[in-house]
């Protein structure tokens, strides 16, 4: 029996450390809101960034536990090697000349200064 608990154990931890997807988003009250994307009904909130992350482990914890005594399926972490993190995009030489200048002000490089706008961007439309 005492052999079955640890290898529950390591079999929660090695599904932990499988890098699942981490959502963090921030609630109109200040709270955060924190959520594992491939496990339904993995959430849970924290007064801070860091309370959030940590709720998250526990809960990420029991859902894999309960999930592994009932016999359920635990889903695959969703990374995709088709992603690289590197694309080509081409702009009017005039947009490219703006982006340019205004690293330059910033004094960034040009993908430090379009990383920083595209992940600005999608923090804001994020749903």
């Amino acid at each position: 029996m005492k052999n079955d608990s640890a290898a529950r154990r390591a079999e929660v931890e090695r599904i932990m450390n499988a890098g699942y997807s981490e959502e963090l988003k921030r609630n109109s009250d200040g709270t955060y809101f924190a959520r594992i994307v491939e496990f339904p009904g993995c959430m849970t909130e924290g007064d801070t960034k860091a309370e959030a992350l940590a709720n998250l482990k526990d809960a990420m914890r029991g859902w894999i536990e309960i999930g592994l005594e009932d016999g359920d399926p635990i889903p695959p972490p969703l990374g995709d090697p088709q992603f690289s993190g590197k694309f080509v995009v081409r702009v009017p030489r005039p947009v490219h000349r703006e982006l340019s200048r205004r690293a330059e002000l910033e004094g960034v490089s040009l993908n430090q200064f379009v990383l920083a706008a595209l992940a600005k961007e999608i923090g804001r439309k994020s749903p």
